[in-house]
């Protein structure tokens, strides 16, 4: 849930409380689809439920922030994989057909769809219980219901017709919990200060400057990852990486000299954020540069050090994609469909579209101290 704790005090559960969940599910899946006719080995029994107990395991602390700032441009799937990998070493093979349907390499494709395609026991857990964690009741889901109306047709997952509404809740739930919850304004920028904190962190190593971590951040610190520089070791420094390393070193750089890392470090600490507009529209090169000057002269400080505190970026929503991988129903006379064509009650396509909006962050008044 990243920083989504400051909007919502009650979002403090963890991946693993999640991963639970959804092998949890997994288990329920198995049992529906299995009593309906579909055969499922136990050997993909087993696989099923070691791909979806790992499927985020390649989260770094705060969530999607590692991604850009600890390593370089490595996602968390690709890094779930290379942990699936060695662990498979580790155990004499016995993850090759998880990591087959992990992948999207195994011949059966609705094994694949239960782990990771539109309604997969992944976004069928976290929906429901991020929306009981924050409180916000838009979000939930009746995930029960849901896998008990799952077939299988074709070799691909369906959906039962009489389920049709359980699904336009869940896709609606999807795209109210995006905005509310996981893009919102706030939580968002707490995780760009983060990404800063770390980026100045690391340009502050580069320079010499020795700033006190502990040994698993200083390694990261120190060093440029990216997915070929991903060794058994690096493996396990970051998988002993998590929010408590990021958070200390944070509470030790609130003091620092260096006018960025200082105050970055005491903004989320403090919980005395950034100011955050949102539009439609992208903001102007003439805005961004407006405000970074009176920042500039204001305190004192270099353009490169300014845009650390004054930056835009865009949040995209898209609830359900009819290009790839769709939510399909089965009719009772055999016939499968789109859900997004067999609604009657909510014009799904409309959900099918990508909303794109736009922040432009900058310090509000006595955000920021002064160098010294």
């Amino acid at each position: 849930m990243g920083f989504s704790y400051i909007v919502y005090p009650g979002a403090h559960h963890t991946r693993f409380h999640h991963a639970l969940g959804a092998m949890f599910l997994m288990q329920k899946a198995v049992q529906v689809l299995q009593s309906k006719g579909v055969a499922i080995s136990i050997k993909e029994e087993e696989a099923l439920y070691i791909a979806i107990l790992l499927h985020d395991i390649g989260h770094g602390p705060f969530s999607h922030a590692m991604e850009n700032s600890i390593v370089e441009n490595i996602s968390h799937e690709q890094i779930s994989l290379l942990f699936m990998e060695n662990l498979n070493q580790k155990f004499n093979k016995q993850l090759t057909l998880a990591i087959k349907i992990f992948k999207d390499e195994h011949p059966r494709k609705f094994l694949h769809q239960l782990v990771s395609g539109q309604l997969d026991m992944d976004r069928l857990d976290y929906l429901k219980r991020d929306s009981f964690y924050t409180g916000v009741p838009e979000g939930t889901v009746n995930a029960q219901r849901l896998v008990t109306m799952l077939n299988v047709k074709d070799d691909k997952l369906v959906v039962e017709e009489k389920g049709i509404y359980s699904v336009e809740n869940f896709l609606v739930a999807r795209r109210l919990m995006y905005w509310q919850v996981y893009l919102h304004k706030t939580g968002i920028v707490a995780e760009q200060l983060l990404v800063r904190v770390l980026k100045r962190a690391k340009q502050l190593t580069a320079q010499g400057v020795d700033l006190p971590a502990s040994d698993n951040l200083t390694f990261f610190l120190n060093n440029t990852i990216n997915l070929n520089g991903f060794s058994d070791e690096v493996l396990e420094k970051f998988s002993s990486l998590d929010d408590y390393d990021i958070i200390s070193g944070m509470k030790m750089w609130a003091g620092n000299d260096d006018f960025v890392l200082g105050n970055l470090s005491r903004m989320l600490l403090n919980r005395d954020l950034l100011k955050v507009k949102v539009k439609s529209e992208p903001f102007t090169t003439a805005k961004v540069k407006e405000k970074r000057s009176k920042l500039e002269e204001k305190y004192h400080i270099s353009e490169d050090e300014a845009s650390f505190f004054v930056f835009t970026g865009k949040l995209e929503n898209q609830a359900y994609s009819m290009e790839k991988d769709t939510i399909n129903l089965l009719k009772k006379s055999g016939k499968v469909i789109d859900v997004a064509k067999a609604s009657d009650q909510l014009n799904l396509e409309a959900l099918s579209k990508s909303v794109v909006k736009y922040y432009l962050c900058y310090p509000k008044n006595n955000t920021i101290s002064h160098r010294g």
